[in-house]
C-alpha cells in the first residue's frame, strides 16, 4: 500500500499528518523527560533518606554492634545502592531515549520540510504547464472565432453583386491570414496540451508518488523509532532489575541476620559490671554486751562501747549510696580504667592491648622492611645510603619499646583485674555468711558513692576522748576475738588506724563490719587496726582463738 497511488490528491492531508507525527514524537519525548526527572528526584530523596538515618560515626565506640542495628545499616546501604540504580535508569533513559528522540525529531523536521518543498515545487510546475496550455487554448479559440468571422465576411462579399473585386480579394486575403493564424495556434495548443498531459502524467505517476513515498518512509521510520524508544524505555529499567533484585535480597539477608540471642548477650557484655550480688545482712547481736563476763571490767566495756559508737558515728557520716545501686560517678577517665566496673575495665584493657599489639605488629613489619632495605643498600651502595635509614630505624625501635612497655603495663592491670575477679568469686562461694560491702577507692572492685565527698576513703577514726581512754587503760585486757579471717589481697595500711597485711595472712576478727566496708582485726602479736572487708575471707566463730 503506497501513499503515492492511494493518496495522490491528498497533499494537504499528508502535510497535516506528518506534522502531527512530529508533534506526537515530541510529546513522547516530553513524557520521557518528566519520567527522568521523577527518577532523579526519587533517587535524590532516597539518598537523603539514607544519609539522614545513617549513623554519624565519630569514634569506633559508636559503631553499631547489635545485629538488629547492623541489619538496619546494611539495609540502608542496599537502599543507597538501589537509589544508584534509579539514577542509572534516569541516565539510560536520558541517553538512549530522550536524547535520541530529540535528535531524531530535529532530523525529521528537516526531512519533512524538504519533501514538502519538493511536492510544492512539482505542483507549481504542473500549474505553470497548465496555464501555458490554457493560454494557448484560449488563443486558438480566439483565432478560430476570428477566422470564422473572416470566412463569413468573405462569403458575404463574394455573394454580393455590388461588391468590387478588390473588396472580395481583400476579404479573401484576410480569411487566409486568419485561417493561417488559427492553424498556428492550433498547433501551439496541441503542443502545449501534449506537454501538459505529459507533465501531468509525470506529476501524478512519477514525481508525486516518489515524494509521497519518501514521506511515507519518513513517517514509518518515525513509527519505528517510537517503537525502539518504547522498548528502550522499558529496557532501561529491565537492565537494572537483576541488581535491584540483589539489593532486595541483601535486605532480606540483613533481616535474616538479626539474632536476638546475640543481641541479648551483647547487652550483658556491654553493661555487666562484674560485681557480685549483695549478700544477706548479718545478724547484729546487741545483747552480747549484757552477757559479758565480769572479768571484762566495767571500764573496759565502756571503752569498747565508746570505740564502737565512735566508729559507727564516723562511718555513718561518710556512708553513701553504692554505685552498684545508684548513679555512676562523674569524673575524669583514668588511664587504667579503674573508674569502671571490673568487667567493663577488663574489656577496655583487653581492647587496648589488642590495639597495641596491632600497632606493635605494624612497627615490627616496618622494622623488618627497613632492615631489608638497609641490607640492599649495603650490598648495592649505588641504590642508596644505608646511614640514611638509621634515624627511621631508631624511631621504629623506640616505638616498639614504647609499645611493649604499654602492653606490659596494660597486661599487668588486666591480670590484676582478672585475679581480683577470680579471688572475689572464690571468696563469695567459700564464705559462710555473705553481706553487703561498701567499698572505698582502695577496694578491688573500685566501688564509689554518688558523691565523691562521701566516699569511704579510710577506716573509721576514733575521737580524741577514746584515745585518752586507751592511754589511761592501756593495760586492760584486749577485746575478745569473734572469728578469724584470711587476707585475699595485700593491704598497705598507710592511713592512721588501718592494719597492714600480706596476702594469705591470718588475722583475728575483734569487730565485724558494720556496713562501712571495714573490719577490725588483730595479729597474733596484738597489733590491731581496720582492714577492708573486701580484701579478706571472714569466718565468724564465737570465742575463736586461732586457726
Amino acid at each position: 500500500m503506497s501513499w503515492g497511488t492511494e493518496l495522490w490528491d491528498q497533499f494537504d492531508s499528508l502535510d497535516k499528518h506528518t506534522q502531527w507525527g512530529i508533534d506526537f514524537l515530541e510529546r513522547y519525548a516530553k513524557f520521557v523527560k518528566e519520567r527522568i526527572e521523577i527518577e532523579q528526584n526519587y533517587a535524590k530523596q532516597l539518598r537523603n533518606l539514607v544519609k539522614k538515618y545513617c549513623p554519624k560515626r565519630s569514634s569506633k565506640d559508636e559503631e553499631p554492634r547489635f545485629t538488629s542495628c547492623i541489619a538496619f545499616f546494611n539495609i540502608l546501604n542496599e537502599l543507597n545502592d538501589y537509589a544508584g540504580q534509579r539514577e542509572v535508569v534516569a541516565e539510560e533513559m536520558a541517553h538512549r531515549v530522550y536524547g535520541e528522540l530529540m535528535r531524531y525529531a530535529h532530523d525529521l523536521k528537516t526531512e519533512r520540510k524538504m519533501h514538502l518543498q519538493e511536492g510544492r515545487k512539482a505542483q507549481q510546475y504542473l500549474d505553470m504547464c497548465w496555464k501555458q496550455m490554457d493560454n494557448s487554448k484560449k488563443k486558438f479559440e480566439r483565432e478560430c472565432r476570428e477566422a470564422e468571422k473572416a470566412q463569413q465576411s468573405y462569403e458575404r462579399l463574394d455573394n454580393d453583386t455590388n461588391a468590387t473585386k478588390a473588396d472580395v480579394e481583400k476579404a479573401k486575403q484576410q480569411l487566409n491570414l486568419r485561417t493561417h493564424m488559427a492553424d498556428e495556434n492550433k498547433n501551439e495548443y496541441a503542443a502545449q496540451l501534449q506537454n501538459f498531459n505529459g507533465e501531468q502524467h509525470k506529476h501524478f505517476y512519477v514525481v508525486i508518488p516518489q515524494i509521497y513515498k519518501q514521506l511515507q518512509e519518513m513517517d514509518e521510520r518515525r513509527t519505528i523509532k517510537l517503537s525502539e524508544c518504547y522498548r528502550g524505555f522499558a529496557d532501561s529499567e529491565r537492565k537494572v532489575i537483576p541488581i535491584i533484585s540483589k539489593c532486595l535480597e541483601g535486605m532480606i539477608l540483613a533481616a535474616k541476620s538479626v539474632d536476638e540471642r546475640r543481641d541479648s548477650q551483647m547487652v550483658v557484655d556491654s553493661f555487666k559490671s562484674g560485681f557480685e550480688p549483695p549478700g544477706d545482712f548479718p545478724f547484729e547481736d546487741y545483747s552480747q554486751h549484757i552477757y559479758r563476763t565480769i572479768s571484762d571490767g566495767t571500764i573496759s566495756a565502756s571503752k569498747q562501747e565508746i570505740g564502737k559508737v565512735d566508729a559507727k558515728t564516723t562511718v555513718g557520716k561518710a556512708k553513701g549510696k553504692l554505685w552498684l545501686f545508684g548513679k555512676k560517678p562523674k569524673g575524669p577517665a583514668l588511664e587504667d580504667f579503674s573508674h569502671l566496673p571490673p568487667e567493663q575495665r577488663r574489656k577496655k584493657l583487653q581492647q587496648r592491648i589488642d590495639e597495641l599489639n596491632r600497632e606493635l605488629q605494624k612497627e615490627s613489619d616496618q622494622k623488618d622492611a627497613l632492615n631489608k632495605m638497609k641490607d640492599v643498600y649495603e650490598k648495592n651502595p649505588q641504590m642508596g645510603d644505608p646511614g640514611s635509614l638509621q634515624p627511621k630505624l631508631a624511631e621504629t625501635m623506640n616505638n616498639i619499646d614504647r609499645l611493649r612497655m604499654e602492653i606490659h603495663k596494660n597486661e599487668a592491670w588486666l591480670s590484676e583485674v582478672e585475679g581480683k575477679t577470680g579471688g572475689r568469686g572464690d571468696r563469695r562461694h567459700s564464705s559462710d555468711i555473705n553481706h553487703l560491702v561498701t567499698q572505698g577507692r582502695e577496694s578491688p572492685e573500685g566501688s564509689y558513692t554518688d558523691d565523691a565527698n562521701q566516699e569511704v576513703r579510710g577506716p573509721p577514726q576514733q575521737h580524741g576522748h577514746h584515745s585518752e581512754f586507751d592511754d589511761e587503760f592501756e593495760d586492760d585486757d584486749p577485746l575478745p576475738a569473734i572469728g578469724h579471717c584470711k587476707a585475699i589481697y595485700p593491704f598497705d595500711g598507710h592511713n592512721e588506724g588501718t592494719l597492714a597485711m600480706k596476702e594469705g595472712e591470718v588475722l583475728y576478727i575483734i569487730e565485724e563490719d558494720k556496713g562501712d566496708g571495714w573490719t577490725r582485726a588483730r595479729r597474733q602479736n596484738g597489733e590491731e587496726g581496720y582492714v577492708p572487708t573486701s580484701y579478706i575471707d571472714v569466718t565468724l566463730e564465737k570465742n575463736s582463738k586461732g586457726i
